[in-house]
């Protein structure tokens, strides 16, 4: 097989950034990931929403604006190509209407991405997908941390009676040993619940819960702080649902609520855990039909951009 070469995606001063989209920052388009050191993949399915439907077209909303996305990060000084192999492995060819079949084929391409030796980066999608991707983590890693930006705890027992559904993936991650509850953190649940005991149903399942009142109690560092103490060295997997922010910055989602974190803090949050030894991450619940000048499919094209800044760095940092 021909190496792959780290590959600058076009410049805008020489390509316009309307021409040759698809993929995300209009990075190559590969069909497996052997020799990268990331993949990017979308994972169009929404048959589990309870709300508004929609995330199937996340993954092309979001590939669509990420044109806007420059290589270099100015934050940390870095151009994540000068260091990484990566590209886009289009989309998972998924099964509308049947959550299982779905999730094989999920775990399926997650895990060649993972046999590969490149970090898989999923585009959903509802928050279901994580169930599955996790499956193919734990195969190559065993239970690993979870990093859960939400705003919702996703950790019912079953809603409409279904197990599996985008409010229940971390529990089903626990009960299947995908995840180490106690080395997981989950930050930035809020709103209303059926349940007022929620909160403390995480804590009685090994969850570190850090709800988004008392992060503004404390701070944003010191939730950091916090989060990075329970994970310790542990490999992590972040998911991030978009309606962790708040929906006047975000208001593209599937279950909305107020009180949330602006898209600053967003990229904040994921900024102060540099130096983690993330296995994979995802972005899930982005359905461009509710947005407002494409800004919550920006947000999460940006998410995705410091993900692999902190890749960039710590593939740095490995070399020096």
């Amino acid at each position: 097989m021909k190496e792959k070469k780290n590959f600058q995606p076009a410049a805008a001063l020489s390509s316009p950034r309307f021409c040759n989209t698809g993929n995300f920052m209009r990075m190559q388009r590969f069909d497996d990931a052997e020799g990268l050191d990331f993949a990017i993949y979308g994972v169009p399915f929404d048959t589990t929403c309870s709300y508004r439907i929609g995330a199937r077209f996340g993954p092309q909303a979001i590939r669509n604006i990420s044109v806007m996305i420059k290589p270099n990060n100015p934050i940390h000084e870095i151009n994540i190509f000068d260091y990484l192999k990566g590209g886009d492995l289009g989309d998972i060819n998924v099964i509308p209407g049947c959550t299982q079949p779905t999730f094989e084929r999920i775990e399926e391409f997650t895990l060649s991405i993972l046999k590969a030796g490149a970090v898989p980066i999923a585009l959903g999608g509802d928050h279901s997908i994580t169930l599955p991707e996790l499956r193919a983590i734990a195969k190559e890693h065993g239970p690993v941390s979870l990093l859960h930006f939400d705003a919702h705890a996703d950790i019912n027992d079953e809603t409409f009676g279904d197990k599996y559904n985008h409010s229940t993936p971390i529990r089903r991650a626990i009960e299947e040993n995908l995840i180490d509850p106690t080395k997981s953190v989950q930050i930035g649940m809020r709103g209303s619940l059926y349940d007022a005991s929620d909160f403390k149903v995480a804590k009685e399942l090994g969850l570190t819960l850090i709800p988004t009142h008392e992060v503004r109690s404390i701070g944003i560092e010191e939730t950091i702080k916090r989060a990075r103490e329970v994970i310790g060295n542990n490999k992590v997997f972040l998911t991030f649902d978009i309606d962790f922010i708040d929906p006047a910055y975000a208001p593209a989602t599937g279950g909305p609520e107020v009180g949330g974190y602006t898209s600053y803090e967003g990229l904040q949050f994921i900024r102060g855990f540099k130096g983690l030894n993330f296995v994979g991450m995802d972005i899930v619940e982005v359905a461009p039909m509710y947005d407002v000048a494409e800004i919550t499919s920006l947000l999460a094209a940006y998410l995705v951009f410091e993900f692999l800044s902190i890749l960039a760095i710590n593939k740095k940092e490995k070399k020096e």
